[in-house]
C-alpha cells in the first residue's frame, strides 16, 4: 500500500540542479529504482542512456505517422478513381477508365504529405504543445537547462512522492541544488 501524498498546498514537485550530464544519468535511474515514475529530467543536449534511465515507454508517433500516409494514399485514389470512371470518364485509345498504374506519382505524393501531416500534428498533440506557460519556469535558475546544467524533476502527483521524504532522497544524490517548484 502506498502513502497518500502528504505536500502543501500548491507545490509541483521538487527540482534537483546537477552540474554534470554523469550525474544526471545516475540520478535518473536511482530515482526510477526507488519507485518514482512521474519524473522528467531537462538537459541542454541529449544525452546517452536517459531514456532508458526514465523507462519511458515508446512513441506512438509513428503509428500515428503511419495512419496520415495511408489516409493520403486512399484520399489520392478515391480523388483520381472519382474524377477519372465516375465525374469525367474519357476513353484513350481504348483503355480501361481505372487505370491505376498512371495514379501511382499522386499517390505516393499524398501518402508522403498525409504522413508529413500527420507527424507534425501528431508530434504537436503528443508532446501536449504548445504550451506557452510550466511550472518549472518559477524557478529562476531553470534557465540554464538550456545552458550548461541538468535538471531532475521529481512531481507532487507521483504516489511515492513525500515532499521531506523525497527532498532527503534527492539530496542522497549529491545535487548542487535542490528547488521547490510552486505551480
Amino acid at each position: 500500500m502506498t502513502k497518500p501524498t502528504v505536500t502543501p498546498a500548491g507545490l509541483y514537485g521538487l527540482l534537483a540542479e546537477f552540474e554534470h550530464p554523469e550525474e544526471i544519468v545516475e540520478a535518473s535511474r536511482a530515482a526510477h529504482a526507488a519507485g518514482y515514475r512521474y519524473l522528467e529530467s531537462y538537459t541542454p543536449f541529449p544525452l546517452e542512456g536517459m531514456m532508458e534511465a526514465l523507462e519511458r515507454p515508446r512513441t506512438r508517433l509513428p503509428m500515428v505517422s503511419l495512419i496520415g500516409g495511408v489516409i493520403g494514399l486512399v484520399s489520392a485514389y478515391v480523388m483520381m478513381y472519382y474524377a477519372a470512371v465516375i465525374d469525367y470518364p474519357w476513353n484513350i485509345a481504348g483503355r480501361p477508365y481505372d487505370s491505376w498504374p498512371m495514379y501511382v506519382p499522386i499517390m505516393f505524393e499524398l501518402t508522403v504529405l498525409g504522413a508529413a501531416f500527420g507527424s507534425f500534428f501528431g508530434m504537436l498533440i503528443l508532446n501536449g504543445l504548445p504550451r506557452p506557460y510550466h511550472p518549472l519556469f518559477n524557478v529562476p535558475e531553470f534557465k540554464l537547462a538550456s545552458r550548461d546544467r541538468f535538471f531532475l524533476c521529481i512531481e507532487a502527483r507521483d504516489p511515492k512522492f513525500h515532499q521531506q521524504e523525497t527532498r532527503t532522497f534527492l539530496e542522497s544524490l549529491h545535487p548542487h541544488k535542490i528547488y521547490e517548484v510552486e505551480p
